[in-house]
């Protein structure tokens, strides 16, 4: 027995759980997709009909997934690079010689990625209650006015940005931590021993080591951010006026409110050409950056 028979004899039974956990359900779901699969065809399956691309054509001419598409895509164009921001920043304070009690701030500041997120967005709901939540009571202690930060269309989305970063950014931190340890000490020796500055050792040193390492995470965070649902699900149910559907919470309405598996089924698939789409650009433009 070669080499590669053996390599594939070992492979098989890790292949064999990938077609049949992954695989075999995401073609079900694209066939699945080209019928009009609903709740009269699950309870008898004479009612199916192959309808092809009707469910892609119907959506694309849906106001409400336009819609959805765009709350989230403002949810991942202002939320990555917050959540990237506040990542990089809690690192690289973390990884400063001046800091005290480092290994009880990780763990508090990584405490919000292992919690439940229903938990923690109720608690969320609460403090920003219109009426009784904390948040607007340390403004009018302040002399503010209160603000309706679940109840607004313009503030809704602003609200599950800041928690979903809030809840997010320690993930990244604790990546971003271990590339700054990996970055050689003798560098930054080096440049202080030149002059330059904390700004330009930042700039020159830090930055350009950290590049791939930066690379990875916004592209995870990215594809983590374009799966928006459990926020705008318990924070707003979708409200107020629709301004925090999701795609994704778009998709679950039309599955397992209204029963349209097949329409839902077609949400699922567009929305991962969208996330196929723009994970290459960000790969293509690391790799441009990378060689310039």
């Amino acid at each position: 027995m070669n080499t590669q028979r053996v390599a594939w004899l070992f492979l098989a039974p890790a292949l064999l759980v990938l077609g049949l956990f992954f695989l075999l359900p995401v073609a079900a779901a694209f066939v699945l997709s080209l019928t009009d699969y609903d709740l009269y065809a699950l309870a008898d399956l004479r009612h199916l009909r192959f309808v092809a691309l009707g469910n892609y054509w119907e959506l694309l001419h849906r106001p409400l997934f336009w819609s959805a598409l765009g709350h989230t895509f403002y949810f991942v164009i202002v939320g990555v690079p917050l959540s990237l921001a506040a990542s990089l920043g809690a690192a690289l304070l973390l990884n400063s010689p001046l800091a005290r009690m480092q290994a009880f701030f990780r763990t508090a500041l990584f405490a919000p990625v292992v919690t439940t997120v229903v938990a923690v967005a109720v608690i969320w709901r609460y403090l920003f209650n219109t009426k009784y939540g904390l948040v607007n009571y340390a403004l009018q202690a302040l002399g503010l006015h209160p603000v309706d930060w679940l109840g607004d269309p313009h503030w809704a989305m602003p609200t599950i940005i800041l928690f979903a970063v809030w809840k997010n950014f320690g993930y990244n931190m604790i990546i971003l931590l271990a590339g700054l340890q990996a970055i050689p000490p003798d560098l930054y020796e080096a440049a202080r021993i030149d002059g330059a500055s904390l700004a330009r050792q930042f700039w020159h040193i830090t930055l350009p080591m950290l590049r791939p390492t930066l690379t990875m995470v916004g592209i995870l965070t990215v594809a983590g951010y374009f799966q928006l649902f459990a926020e705008p699900y318990v924070i707003t149910e979708g409200g107020p006026l629709q301004s925090t559907v999701s795609a994704l919470f778009l998709m679950y309405e039309e599955g397992f409110k209204w029963w349209n598996l097949g329409a839902a089924s077609a949400v699922a698939f567009l929305l991962f050409v969208v996330m196929f789409a723009v994970t290459g650009v960000l790969l293509r433009l690391a790799r441009r950056g990378g060689e310039a």
